[in-house]
C-alpha cells in the first residue's frame, strides 16, 4: 500500500501561506517505521478536485488530504469527494454532536445562549456534512471532526488540527508499522560522476529487493564542494549488506569517499 498527501487551498498555491503539512505528516511516519510515496498540492478547484480524488479512491493508497473541508463558498473537499464516490452528501448525526457540543461551548464562553436551528448553528453544521457513509476523524483542538471513507482522510488545513488528526489515521493502520531504526545509510564521493556510478546504483537495486539506491549530486557542498551523496534505504534486514556492497563498488571504481552518513 503506498502512502500518499494531498495538500488542497488556493492560499498554498499562491504563496500567501507557506505548507506546513509536508514536513510533519513525513516525520509522523517515520516515527512510525512508514514512508511517504507520494505528494500533491492543489487548489479550490471543485471538477479538477473531483477527479483526482475520483483516481485516489480508485488506486486504494492510503491517503491524507489536508483542507478545503469548511463550510465556506471557497471551499470545495468535501462536494469533490462525494461526487469522486457517486455518493449523496448528508450530515454525520455524531459530527452534528460534536459541532453542537462547540458551539454551546462557545456560548457559554461568551455568556450566550444559543439554540440549534438559529443561522449561526446550521451553518456551523455544514462542517459535518460528509459523503454517505463516512466515518468520521476525531479532532482533539475544537472537536469539529474530520472524516473518511476507505482508505483517503480528510482534516482542515489548520496544522494545529491536522498534525493530531493525522496521527490518528496512521494509528488506523497499525499492520503497516515498522520498528524504526536505521533506514537509511550514504556516503559522501568524490571525484566520480554520476553516469559513471550508474551501473553500479543499478547492479545494487537489482541484487537487494527492498532497497533503494539514491543519488545525491551537489556541485557546490559548502564542507565537500563537489560531490555525490550516494546511499541506499529500505528494508532495515537488507540495509547494511546493500550499503556493504555499495561502498566497495566505489572504492573498486577508484572513487574517494569523504564521510558516511547513517541516518
Amino acid at each position: 500500500m503506498q502512502i500518499g498527501l494531498l495538500i488542497i487551498g488556493d492560499e498554498i498555491l499562491s504563496g500567501k501561506r507557506q505548507d506546513a503539512h509536508l514536513a510533519k505528516f513525513i516525520e509522523l511516519l517515520a516515527q512510525r517505521g512508514m514512508q511517504l510515496s507520494w505528494a500533491q498540492y492543489l487548489g479550490d478547484d471543485r471538477e479538477l478536485l473531483t477527479a483526482r480524488l475520483r483516481e485516489v479512491f480508485a488506486s486504494g493508497d492510503l491517503v491524507v488530504s489536508c483542507g478545503g473541508i469548511g463550510a465556506t463558498p471557497d471551499d470545495h473537499t468535501r462536494q469533490a469527494a462525494a461526487a469522486a464516490l457517486g455518493r449523496p452528501l448528508a450530515l454525520h448525526p455524531e459530527a452534528r454532536e460534536l459541532i453542537w457540543q462547540r458551539i454551546r461551548k462557545m456560548a457559554e464562553e461568551q455568556g450566550k445562549t444559543v439554540r440549534a436551528d438559529e443561522p449561526d448553528s446550521l451553518r456551523r453544521f455544514e462542517m459535518g456534512v460528509f459523503p454517505e457513509g463516512a466515518g468520521i476523524i476525531p479532532n482533539p483542538f475544537n472537536k469539529i471532526p474530520g472524516f473518511f471513507v476507505g482508505n483517503l482522510h480528510f482534516v482542515p488545513g489548520f496544522p494545529v488540527m491536522a498534525h493530531p488528526m493525522m496521527a490518528w489515521v496512521l494509528d488506523r493502520y497499525p499492520q503497516l508499522h515498522r520498528e524504526v531504526g536505521v533506514t537509511e545509510r550514504s556516503l559522501i564521493v568524490q571525484g566520480a560522476m554520476e553516469a559513471s556510478l550508474t551501473p553500479l546504483m543499478e547492479a545494487i537495486e537489482a541484487g537487494f529487493d527492498g532497497i533503494k539506491v539514491f543519488s545525491l549530486p551537489s556541485v557546490d557542498h559548502p564542507q565537500w564542494g563537489r560531490c555525490i551523496e550516494l546511499g541506499v534505504k529500505g528494508d532495515a534486514q537488507r540495509l547494511l549488506p546493500a550499503y556493504d556492497a555499495l561502498k566497495q563498488g566505489v572504492i573498486q571504481f577508484g572513487a574517494l569517499i569523504g564521510t558516511e552518513l547513517v541516518r
